[in-house]
């Protein structure tokens, strides 16, 4: 099979990039012909101003080189991961000329809300859900704090949701949960086109070989969103356990000065910047990886299968994607969202029960070779571009 696959990558490197690489690599490790048309939001040619708005509704530059792709490579289908900013939905209407169906990834939720995160003032936000405008974003200019900026998103959705773009245009969606799959179905995309398919972890790291992790651990952006201040709270009443901290990001320096106060000089530690390899050792030598992040922030948690694959159990919110892919009690635990007094409760009870949190760690192992390996990824991924091509045919 021949695919074309589209991405244009942001400007500070996220979880959607790494699932674009994964996917790829994923495609030609199994015999298949990857053609890769890329953008990318760092350029420094892009100018943020009113003719880059309207570009992001419609990027003729975009259709033109999209449809010159498809002439000369003649691919089967056409797999869109991010298409905000330069692609555009343009290339949507590029890929019906030439007669080529396509596969649109929905790892965030611009369609549904103009800042993609499900999130304002501190906390879970969907007020933009299911309205053909998303007005409430613009009045609190959600997107990149300005009202003119989130018009200009909310104006690309709810264009292109009048021009039936996102029905019309796209023969199927692929969200990675079921959570998510009933979200876009409530904010208006067809039931019959949206296709659960889990992200996987491309490359085996293996399963640790103890249990007895001599830290708690936080992977991922130091951001409000995602539950630091949280997470920090919860060991403002935890002693003497050790937090390990991974990442970066606005609250980079509340975190390191957290970390510096008397009280946890020994307890939390911030780790710098780490190769892959050594990543997975950081999680293979937890006792459990913490993500604290609101319910609804998650599209899908990569993390979390990658502690799966390292065989440590997690412990995340009830509320959303996380809570789907982690079974309360079995492959981790789960705490009330929001509450930084129970998450402090989980985690000092994993804490004093390290065989019960083997026997989670082992599950989720389980879960990851289930689910979320490489070949399960692949598996999937083949059924629905083969269901797609049959409709098609």
């Amino acid at each position: 099979m021949k695919i074309l696959s589209l991405h244009n990558y942001y400007k500070i490197p996220g979880g959607e990039d790494v699932v674009f690489e994964t996917e790829t690599a994923l495609l030609e490790r199994n015999g298949h012909q990857v053609i890769k048309f890329i953008k990318r939001n760092d350029d420094p040619s892009i100018q943020y101003s009113a003719s880059h708005a309207l570009s992001a509704i419609w990027n003729h530059q975009s259709y033109r080189e999209v449809l010159a792709c498809i002439r000369e490579h003649q691919p089967d289908i056409v797999h869109s991961h991010n298409f905000f900013t330069q692609l555009s939905p343009a290339l949507f209407y590029a890929c019906k000329r030439a007669g080529v169906p396509v596969v649109q990834a929905l790892d965030n939720q611009r369609l549904l809300c103009p800042a993609a995160t499900f999130y304002r003032d501190g906390h879970a936000c969907t007020d933009c859900v299911g309205r053909p405008v998303a007005w409430p974003g613009i009045v609190h200019g959600c997107y990149r704090q300005s009202r003119a900026a989130t018009a200009s998103v909310a104006g690309m959705v709810a264009i292109h949701r009048f021009a039936r773009t996102w029905q019309r245009r796209i023969d199927s969606y692929l969200v990675s949960t079921e959570f998510f799959r009933r979200v876009f179905i409530e904010g208006g995309l067809p039931p019959e086109k949206l296709r659960v398919r889990p992200h996987c972890v491309l490359e085996d790291p293996g399963a640790r070989s103890s249990a007895d992790g001599g830290y708690a651990l936080f992977v991922g952006r130091l951001a409000t969103e995602k539950g630091v201040g949280l997470l920090i709270r919860a060991w403002q009443e935890l002693k003497g356990i050790p937090l390990r901290i991974r990442g970066e990001g606005p609250l980079s320096t509340a975190v390191e000065t957290f970390a510096s106060t008397t009280d946890h000089t020994r307890s939390v530690q911030l780790v710098g910047r780490l190769s892959r390899s050594a990543m997975y050792d950081l999680i293979r030598g937890a006792r459990v990886l913490i993500v604290p992040s609101f319910g609804l922030y998650e599209t899908f948690a990569l993390v979390v299968i990658e502690a799966f694959a390292c065989g440590t159990p997690v412990i995340v919110s009830n509320l959303g994607a996380t809570a789907e892919l982690v079974a309360d009690g079995q492959t981790g635990l789960h705490f009330d969202a929001g509450s930084h007094e129970d998450l402090a409760r989980k985690v000092a009870w994993a804490w004093a029960h390290p065989r019960e949190l083997e026997k989670m760690g082992r599950a989720g192992r389980r879960a990851y070779e289930r689910r979320h390996s490489g070949e399960a990824g692949y598996t999937r991924l083949i059924e629905i571009y083969e269901s797609v091509l049959r409709a098609r045919s």
